[in-house]
């Protein structure tokens, strides 16, 4: 049943955003609203606000944008009916009872809960025991300390066919049918035979979600036999492809700075915890899942994926990076970080120290990067087919990518660095390879060519004219829609959300941005001038001269300091639709290319589905 919408404004409306985001974040009250350091992303100086009166929270950094709901379910893992339920309790209200079935299900679920921390318990005491000695020895000889074992709850399950089964049925009015339900006990198909405990003769880890509660388990066994790790089946509490091991501390860890880090099992969760990097988790017994991946950008904005120096390794690495492109956008990405042949991080940690570690960490690469590593590796590019064979496969991991500004940077990098491969580079990172362009140019800090290519449209001329069509109107129209601002600022309100969710092609127009936002969000009294002094006292001084000359102002009329505010406004509504549609028509280009040099069937009907999206946009934009 879904929660009333009267009884939603209610709760928000008893809690107070401003007093739920304070808990978290340190707020200074500026103007109408409140302000301070964001806990999405690690950030200096504050661009993080919070608007009591429309309901709000935004960050101009990182575009973080939600409502006191959306808050709590960020910051604490919680789904929205949790959410709603732990702020309707603080504000002793009762929510809207489900239907009956409903009731008996989440009823269930909280029986469930006792259950598997009753076991949790139960497992946890027989390391101490005689029986759990063998364990204990073998957690020791792998480095782990006694408060790596509290911390991480570590167990051991006796190697007999109904330890926790006799020890838990009747505590607490704990039945077999429960044990069942939480997937501890096994019935056999024959009826007649008695069930018994699934995990027997192992060490033990509880697996909790990310509110601390546990929900599952895992257990490696000691010595030898098949299968070496064994999770506990789907409950209604555990949904394996959803959950990371360790989250729970992880997501406290990552969100005070530190790396978010993936590794391929419990132990080398645990032991990068001990030794430091307390963001580690590890998927549970399966590849990395899409769902797995949503919850790692819950948490931080770029996760670094850590395998296996082997085989195995490499390809756990390839199917991340294959799952991952249908899922990234702008500001959500991966880094993938490579051990030595043989290591794992566990093992890296206890032979070499956790400053080896941090030195890989540091040198893990972007996505782009591995999938360059993946395709370019053996590639022979000294030859017209090699390099368009090589282009072929990097362009269809590149138009898996949903959004199209983020695939339109990937596409154009993988171009660069195979003509910086055919003038002689390598065209991969570091050394004389990533640093064969010359200088950042794009969205998201994607460079531009080293060496002129040749422009299948244009024979005669080089990339030059490619970047005249693409940078130049584009920074021209940033300059236009930050200076109607600038010297508007009485329009605030108006553009605040849809400029605050752009992301600009020129970095220093984009940091101008950000601060001329972060200033009237906290601020909205000031004038023109006031805004103009503080940004030139916060370090925008030559930018802002030029942006307020004659020359800067010349192809907008609308921007200038005596056009009225709807004269403005209707100036930067139109330039911000052509901005927007930039992309597209970069799009559009690419396709050209395309089909003029392969003349497929394919590229010819994405040219015409380009286009016919780009008659659409013109004729709305007409009306």
């Amino acid at each position: 049943m879904a929660i009333p919408s009267q009884f939603l404004d209610e709760v928000k409306h008893r809690t107070g955003l401003s007093d739920v985001v304070g808990r978290r974040v340190r707020l200074a009250k500026k103007g109408h609203e409140h302000s301070g350091l964001c806990p999405f992303h690690k950030e200096k100086t504050p661009s993080f606000t919070v608007n009591e009166s429309k309901g709000f929270y935004h960050c101009f950094g990182c575009g973080a944008h939600g409502s006191v709901f959306d808050f709590v379910m960020e910051t604490e893992g919680l789904n929205f009916r949790e959410a709603v339920e732990k702020l309707a309790g603080e504000a002793g209200l009762s929510v809207p009872q489900e239907r009956p079935e409903d009731r008996a299900r989440e009823e269930r679920r909280k029986t469930l809960y006792d259950v598997t921390e009753a076991a949790a318990l139960f497992f946890q005491s027989q390391l101490g025991q005689p029986t759990g000695a063998g364990a204990l020895e073998y957690l020791k000889d792998r480095g782990l300390t006694n408060q790596t074992l509290s911390d991480f709850r570590l167990g051991f399950a006796p190697d007999r066919r109904d330890g926790l089964k006799a020890a838990l049925i009747g505590k607490d009015g704990i039945t077999e049918e429960m044990l069942l339900g939480a997937g501890l006990i096994i019935q056999p198909e024959d009826r007649n035979r008695a069930s018994y405990d699934r995990f027997r003769g192992r060490v033990i880890f509880p697996i909790l979600d990310r509110r601390g509660r546990v929900v599952a388990f895992g257990g490696r066994i000691l010595g030898d036999g098949e299968p070496k790790y064994l999770n506990s089946p789907e409950t209604d509490l555990f949904h394996k492809g959803r959950l990371l091991y360790a989250m729970e501390k992880a997501q406290v860890a990552a969100r005070s700075g530190q790396a978010l880090i993936v590794t391929e099992g419990y132990m080398d969760a645990i032991a990068l915890n001990q030794a430091g990097f307390e963001g580690a988790v590890a998927p549970l017994g399966t590849a990395l899942t899409e769902d797995q991946l949503i919850e790692l950008w819950k948490v931080a904005p770029e996760p670094v994926l850590c395998f296996d120096g082997d085989n195995a390794g490499v390809r756990a690495m390839a199917r991340a990076s294959e799952r991952a492109l249908g899922l990234i956008k702008p500001g959500l990405g991966l880094r993938f970080a490579s051990l030595p042949s043989g290591e794992d991080p566990d093992t890296l940690v206890r032979g070499q120290g956790a400053d080896a570690f941090k030195a890989i960490l540091d040198a893990a690469q972007p996505l782009s990067e591995v999938l360059w590593q993946m395709e370019a590796g053996n590639a022979d590019t000294n030859t017209p087919e090699g390099r368009a064979g090589l282009q072929k496969n990097l362009e269809e991991h590149a138009r898996r990518i949903e959004d199209p500004t983020l695939r339109a940077h990937f596409l154009a990098n993988f171009k660069d660095r195979i003509w910086a491969r055919r003038e002689g580079g390598s065209g991969g990172q570091g050394g004389g390879s990533g640093n064969t362009f010359r200088k950042k140019s794009g969205r998201g800090g994607w460079p531009g060519r080293a060496q002129p290519n040749r422009n299948v449209f244009a024979p005669g001329e080089g990339t030059n004219a490619l970047k005249q069509a693409k940078v130049e109107p584009s920074r021209k129209r940033e300059e236009i829609l930050i200076v109607t601002l600038i010297t508007h600022p009485e329009l605030f309100d108006d553009l605040c959300e849809r400029f605050g969710s752009l992301s600009f092609y020129a970095s220093d127009l984009d940091n101008l941005r950000q601060e001329a936002l972060k200033t009237l969000a906290g601020d909205q009294a000031l004038d023109a001038e006031g805004l103009q002094g503080h940004l030139r006292q916060s370090g925008y001084a030559e930018i802002l001269d030029h942006l307020l000359s004659s020359k800067g102002l010349q192809n907008a009329f609308f921007a200038r300091p005596d056009a009225d505010m709807e004269t403005a406004l209707e100036g930067w509504e139109e330039t911000y639709t052509l901005y927007r549609q930039s992309d597209l028509r970069a799009e559009i280009l690419e396709a050209q290319q395309l089909l003029a040099a392969e003349k497929s069937a394919e590229a010819s009907e994405r040219l015409r589905i380009l286009k016919s999206q780009e008659h659409g946009a013109v004729t709305k934009n007409a009306k």
